[in-house]
C-alpha cells in the first residue's frame, strides 16, 4: 500500500487546490522537468475554464456547451416594438401590445343655444369617472379605428385606373381582416366594401362575375367598417383620379366637417341637418362646362350606432326639417353625407349585393331545408352584421339565391339593393365615427388623410 504526500494552496480565484504525490515523485518529476508550480497552474486554468462553462451554461437555460449557451444569450436580446409591414399584415393589437390603442380627435362640445360653454364637462370628476368606466368600450373603437386608417392609406397607394372592382374590393378586405385580426364575431369586417360609382351614391359592391372595371373619369365612394367586440367603425372617403370633381369632393368634405363640428350631447338632429345642408349648397361646381350647385342627397343620412348594430335607431339628416331628437351622452354616431350634381333623391336600381339580417326579428318558422342552413351560416358568421354575396361565396356556399331570397320574403334577412341619383350625375360622400364621451367628443376615426 503505497503513501501518498499533499500539498494544499489558494488560487488566484480563491480555490483551494490539493496535489497529491508518491513518495519521490516529486523528485522524478523535477528531474523530467515538471514542477509543482506548473501543475498549479495547470489545474487552475482548468478550474477558470470550468467556471465559464458554468456561466455559459447558466445564460443558456442550463442547454448545451458553453458555445451554444452564449448562442442562446443573444436570442434572448429584448426585441424591439412592431412595426407595421409593407403591405400592412401586422394586427393592430400586436402593434399596440399595452392594449391602448391612438384615440381620435378630442374635441370640446359645441355651447348650447343660450350661449352656455361645454368646457366644465373636461373637468368634472363626475364626467371623468363615467368617462373611465366606459374605457374599454372606447378602446374596442380606437383599434378598429387603427385597422381602418391603416387599411385605406394602405389603399390609397394602389388602387387606380383599369382595376377591376371585385379586386380592389379583395384586396382591400384581405388587408383589412389581417390588421383586425379577424376571430369570427368577436373581431373582423364590419359590412361589405361599397364601391359605388358615379351617379350610384351608396350600396354597391360587387357579386361574383361582375366585371366592372374602375375608369380614370369614375368617382368611387369607398365606405368599408371594422369592428372590435361588435364596436363598429363606419367611415367613408371618396376617390377621383380626375382633378374636375376636386370642388365637388371639397363640398362633401366641408359638409361632413360641419356636421361633426355641430353634434354634441343634447344637440336637436334637425340643427345638425340644417347645418350640413347650408354648407353643402354653398358650393358650385363646374365639371365639363357645366355648372352645378352641389345637392346633399336628401334621403340618405347619418345614423346612430349600436352593439353589432350598423344602424341604431336614429337617423341624422343632411337637410333642414329633420326629427328635433336630441343626442344623449354616450352615444355613438356616423356622420356622413352625400351631395350630388344630380336631383339629391336616390332611389333602388341595379343588382342587390347588400344584405343583412333583421335586428328585431322573432322566432319566424322557415320550411326550406336549403334557407335553414343559410340562415344558420349567417348566424355563425355574420350575425346581425351587414354581408354580401362574395362573402356567402367565400364560405364555400353555393346555390343560395333561391334561399337567401326565402329569408328577405320572410323578413328574416333586409336586402340592401344600390342606391342611384339620376343617370348621369355624380355624387361624393365623407364619413365618420363620433363618440359622445362624458367628458369630450372624439372623431375616432379621424386621421391624416381626412
Amino acid at each position: 500500500m503505497a503513501f501518498f504526500l499533499s500539498y494544499s494552496f489558494i488560487g488566484s480565484r480563491g480555490f483551494y487546490y490539493w496535489v497529491y504525490y508518491k513518495p519521490g515523485q516529486q523528485e522524478m518529476e523535477g528531474e523530467s522537468g515538471t514542477s509543482v508550480d506548473e501543475v498549479a497552474k495547470q489545474l487552475e486554468k482548468q478550474a477558470l475554464e470550468d467556471k465559464e462553462k458554468e456561466d455559459d451554461d447558466e445564460d443558456g437555460d442550463g442547454d448545451g456547451d458553453g458555445a451554444a449557451g452564449k448562442k442562446k444569450k443573444k436570442k434572448k436580446k429584448k426585441k424591439g416594438p412592431k412595426v407595421q409591414t409593407d403591405p400592412p399584415s401586422v394586427p393592430i393589437c400586436d402593434l399596440y401590445p399595452s392594449g391602448v390603442f391612438p384615440k381620435g380627435q378630442e374635441c370640446e362640445y359645441p355651447s348650447t343655444q343660450d350661449g352656455r360653454t361645454a368646457a366644465w364637462r373636461t373637468t368634472s370628476e363626475e364626467k371623468k369617472a363615467l368617462d373611465q368606466a366606459s374605457e374599454e368600450i372606447w378602446n374596442d373603437f380606437r383599434e378598429a379605428a387603427e385597422a381602418h386608417r391603416q387599411v385605406r392609406k394602405y389603399v390609397m397607394s394602389w388602387i387606380k385606373p383599369g382595376m377591376t372592382m371585385i379586386e380592389i374590393c379583395e384586396k382591400l378586405e384581405d388587408c383589412s381582416r389581417k390588421l383586425i385580426k379577424e376571430n369570427g364575431l368577436n373581431a373582423g369586417l364590419a359590412f361589405p366594401t361599397g364601391c359605388s360609382l358615379n351617379n350610384c351614391a351608396a350600396h354597391y359592391t360587387p357579386n361574383a362575375g361582375d366585371p366592372t372595371v374602375l375608369q380614370y373619369d369614375d368617382i368611387c365612394k369607398i365606405d368599408f367598417g371594422t369592428h372590435i367586440s361588435g364596436r363598429i367603425i363606419d367611415c367613408a372617403f371618396t376617390v377621383t383620379f380626375n382633378p374636375k370633381y376636386d370642388t365637388l369632393l371639397k363640398a362633401v368634405k366641408d359638409a361632413t366637417n360641419t356636421g361633426i363640428k355641430c353634434a354634441g350631447i343634447d344637440v336637436r338632429l334637425c340643427d345638425v341637418g340644417e347645418a350640413i345642408q347650408e354648407v353643402m349648397e354653398s358650393y358650385e361646381v363646374e365639371i365639363d362646362g357645366k355648372t352645378y350647385q352641389v345637392k346633399p342627397i336628401r334621403n340618405l343620412n347619418g345614423h346612430s350606432i349600436g352593439p353589432y348594430r350598423i344602424h341604431a335607431g336614429k337617423t341624422v339628416p343632411i337637410v333642414k326639417g329633420g326629427e328635433a331628437t336630441r343626442m344623449e351622452e354616450g352615444e355613438v354616431y356616423a356622420i356622413e353625407t352625400f351631395g350630388s350634381t344630380g336631383k339629391g333623391v336616390v332611389h333602388d336600381d341595379m343588382e342587390c349585393s347588400h344584405y343583412m339580417k333583421n335586428f328585431d326579428v322573432g322566432h319566424v318558422p322557415i320550411r326550406l331545408p336549403r334557407a335553414k342552413h343559410l340562415l344558420n351560416v349567417i348566424n355563425e358568421n355574420f350575425g346581425t352584421l351587414a354581408f354580401c354575396r362574395r362573402w356567402l361565396d367565400r364560405l364555400g356556399e353555393s346555390k343560395y339565391l333561391m334561399a337567401l331570397k326565402n329569408l328577405c320574403d320572410l323578413g328574416i334577412v333586409d336586402p340592401y339593393p344600390p342606391l342611384c341619383d339620376i343617370k348621369g350625375s355624380y355624387t361624393a360622400q365623407f364619413e365618420h365615427t363620433i363618440l359622445l364621451r362624458p367628458t369630450c367628443k372624439e372623431v375616432v376615426s379621424r386621421g391624416d388623410d381626412y
